[in-house]
């Protein structure tokens, strides 16, 4: 369980996805070896969560071991969405399953997970009249997350026992995988077909709408228009990468790298994804 965490972290920073961090491009404030050590706390809490450990404590633990041996927060919306994950046994690794799981939460877990975004600090933390993580948390943490779940894409995942991972982001990482593409490719292209669904959560805590909808509207354009592999793709790839990464990475499509971390743990969980990993054709 802990591996499979540790991987599909690893791989998802390793893929060069444009406007995120991987093994070719950092950012002022975050680099490579950050996420890739990351993944490895990360590992550990989810293997503690696949043991029993409460929810709420696997995301604080996560969090604060990151802000121990990192210094800065890599892996929030990813923690958020692998720690029901990672408690479920692999029949059960379905959005039924996980609705489940999360209406055993306690009192206690909303507490931790609160805790534990204010010690993360994620860009563009806001206040919001209702359920403000800066206020006491609620005795049920589904209400402040469909409180949230228009805004935020990890929020609306525990609201609907994760439906756009398992109806959106596994199939189409499935389907891109089937395509030959290589699994380095086929993760970019995932996330590229992801960010034009929908407008990029982080994006939108910190740009607004309307910048979060033109960054979809130019993955649509890539996706729609340009074959994967080609040099023009990769060319438009490219240009978007520059445009994201040119105003201080504020452009930053956090939150459906998180999206792309957890569809690559059910697969890895699966089966589906299995070593040795051919990383390019």
């Amino acid at each position: 369980m802990g591996l499979a965490a540790q991987w599909a972290c690893i791989l998802e920073a390793t893929a060069p996805k444009p406007g995120n961090v991987h093994r070719g491009a950092d950012f002022e404030d975050m680099s490579y070896l950050d996420m890739v050590l990351a993944a490895s706390l990360v590992g550990q809490q989810m293997e503690r969560a696949a043991g029993g450990q409460p929810l709420g404590q696997t995301v604080l633990q996560a969090v604060e071991a990151i802000r121990q041996h990192i210094g800065r927060n890599t892996h929030l919306g990813t923690v958020l969405l692998l720690a029901p994950l990672a408690r479920l046994p692999q029949e059960q690794l379905h959005q039924q399953g996980v609705q489940q799981e999360l209406q055993r939460m306690a009192p206690e877990d909303a507490e931790a997970v609160y805790q534990a975004i204010r010690r993360a600090s994620p860009g563009g933390l806001g206040r919001v009249p209702q359920y403000d993580v800066h206020q006491q948390a609620p005795a049920d943490l589904l209400q402040a997350m469909a409180s949230a779940a228009q805004r935020d894409r990890i929020a609306r995942q525990y609201t609907t026992g994760f439906a756009d991972v398992f109806q959106v982001v596994v199939p189409e990482m499935e389907k891109n995988i089937q395509r030959n593409l290589g699994l380095s490719p086929a993760i970019v292209h995932t996330y590229l077909q992801l960010l034009a669904r929908w407008p990029d959560s982080l994006i939108l805590r910190k740009c607004g709408l309307e910048v979060a909808q033109n960054v979809s509207a130019l993955a649509q354009r890539i996706v729609e228009q340009f074959t994967p592999g080609s040099p023009e793709y990769y060319f438009q790839v490219a240009e978007l990468d520059f445009y994201l990464r040119s105003d201080g990475h504020q452009r930053n499509p956090g939150t459906t790298a998180d999206l792309v971390a957890a569809g690559l743990f059910v697969l890895l969980r699966r089966g589906t994804l299995q070593p040795p990993l051919r990383w390019m054709i």
